[in-house]
């Protein structure tokens, strides 16, 4: 028998009601808890299906979080400078990063933004890798809902290569070469 749910049955309502769930400890968590529970189940992930599988369902669950986020906390209507002003807002006020749009190219729709303090990786070891794929899809995700278009969103920084910052680049998957 088959128990596995079927894909995308992810609703924000899933969330629940945290105020009413956790009135005393309210909606905020230490990293160290978030970081257990992304760090543990990466590594049962890769040791299912490999790593490149794990990075794929990370970047993969990101995007759907991306998607969502933007539905459900990000006014879409507003003009792009605003919708960046807000983004970067939303993401201190939930303590997910930093973020700063270093690059941005309406025309072409390329972007270069940063994020620094980010969740999954700010103050990791220094392992010359980047390991926020997560963070790839979580951006894709939002930028698609806010533009309609797909993008592909590769980290090209990040604390844990030696970076003090997360730097990703946007492309639509049209000109993702």
């Amino acid at each position: 028998m088959d128990t596995a749910l079927p894909a995308n049955t992810f609703s924000w309502n899933n969330l629940g009601d945290i105020q009413l769930g956790r009135p005393n400890l309210g909606p905020m968590v230490p990293v160290v808890a978030y970081r257990l529970l992304r760090s543990t189940l990466w590594e049962m992930l890769i040791g299912e299906f490999g790593p490149e599988k794990a990075n794929d369902i990370f970047r993969r669950a990101g995007n759907l979080t991306g998607k969502e986020f933007c539905h459900n906390l990000l006014d879409k209507n507003l003009p792009f400078s605003e919708f960046v002003a807000q983004l970067q807002k939303v993401l201190k006020e939930q303590r997910l990063g930093l973020m700063r749009m270093e690059s941005m190219d309406l025309k072409t729709m390329r972007f270069t933004l940063a994020i620094a303090e980010d969740l999954d990786c700010s103050g990791l070891p220094c392992t010359n890798e980047v390991v926020c794929q997560y963070d790839e899809g979580f951006i894709a995700g939002i930028l698609e809902v806010y533009t309609g278009k797909e993008f592909k969103v590769i980290e090209t920084d990040c604390w844990a290569s030696g970076a003090r910052v997360c730097r990703f680049a946007a492309r639509l998957i049209e000109d993702a070469s």
